[in-house]
């Protein structure tokens, strides 16, 4: 095991984290503010009332004049600067490297992040097929022209550093850095899945159909994509999947309360969290299960493990 052990090769005082995520946040919402700034105060000298109806509908990026391509990437943009803010500082901050944070080696698993998002893909595919068949009248076709492949591609490229920057710091900085205080996995794996989903609290579905009702779901998703990362010792599976899954929602299916408002080629009039919540356990189940199998992970007892930290070798004093 190499991924939480890791964390003991570097500095682990409470302040790292503190100024790490501070710093991160703050270059997330300042440079990666800039493109919807721009375009905000572009629009604002013909139309003064711009700022009102922006915060009044703050998805809705039409409303400065933005193509939905155009929106979509200004929404993933602070996650892109958030990332490489993250790579400039953890060494700095946390004498460790990126790659030390993705799996705890010098090496990122690339087959992991392809073979998880892959069978995330299909898992994600075959629910909505069951869904249409099942209740055809909740969707309607919302777009079959050409500009699904220019979505594709804006997705398919920018998308996956959205995934990347969540799951670096929630899945590898923090999950490292609340194993260095307890020794062990699981207080990690709920911690982080809990704070997941809390980042999410301010997400247009939590305004829509309320606080207690969307964190189970959130936090559901955290719990997935931490099992596989303790049990895979890594976030390579854990990204593969984030990603897939965002991907597939831009381009396939979306909602009037859906935090990434895109051209998507359905609209799901009605949503009903514990539908979705109960298709969500049973497919990140059979998700974990399939990958278990594939990457031949031994067993789910590890969670539960204590971390062994290895102590530095004893100074030898005998001359070479």
């Amino acid at each position: 095991m190499n991924h939480l052990e890791s964390t003991f090769k570097g500095k682990n005082g409470i302040w790292r984290y503190v100024v790490m995520l501070t710093s991160v946040l703050i270059v997330s919402n300042t440079i990666g503010a800039l493109p919807l700034l721009i375009a905000l105060f572009k629009k604002s000298a013909s139309t003064p009332g711009i700022f009102a109806q922006l915060a009044a509908n703050p998805n809705d990026y039409s409303i400065l004049g933005l193509s939905p391509d155009l929106g979509l990437f200004i929404t993933l943009f602070p996650f892109v600067a958030g990332l490489f803010a993250f790579i400039l500082l953890v060494r700095p901050i946390n004498n460790r490297t990126l790659k030390m944070t993705i799996n705890g080696t010098g090496k990122i698993r690339w087959s992991h992040f392809f073979i998880s998002a892959f069978i995330w893909l299909m898992f994600s595919a075959i629910y909505l097929f069951c869904y249409l068949r099942y209740d055809p009248s909740d969707f309607t076709l919302n777009n079959k022209t050409i500009s699904l492949i220019s979505l594709a591609v804006i997705s398919v490229i920018f998308i996956p550093f959205q995934a990347a920057f969540e799951e670096i710091l929630f899945r590898g900085y923090l999950m490292q850095g609340f194993a260095s205080m307890l020794k062990n996995r699981w207080f990690p794996l709920i911690m982080t899945s809990v704070l997941f989903g809390l980042l999410h609290a301010f997400n247009p579905e939590v305004r829509e159909f309320g606080f207690y009702t969307m964190m189970p779901q959130y936090i559901l998703f955290g719990l997935i994509f931490g099992v596989i990362t303790i049990l895979d010792d890594g976030i390579e599976a854990s990204m593969g999947a984030h990603a897939a899954n965002n991907i597939f929602l831009c381009i396939m299916v979306t909602n009037k309360s859906s935090a990434l408002q895109t051209p998507a080629l359905y609209v799901q009039n009605t949503i009903h969290p514990w539908i979705e919540f109960s298709g969500l356990l049973i497919c990140g189940i059979a998700f974990v299960l399939v990958l278990k199998v594939i990457f031949k992970w031994k067993d789910f007892s590890v969670i539960f493990k204590k971390i062994p930290v290895q102590k530095a070798p004893p100074i030898s004093l005998r001359r070479e």
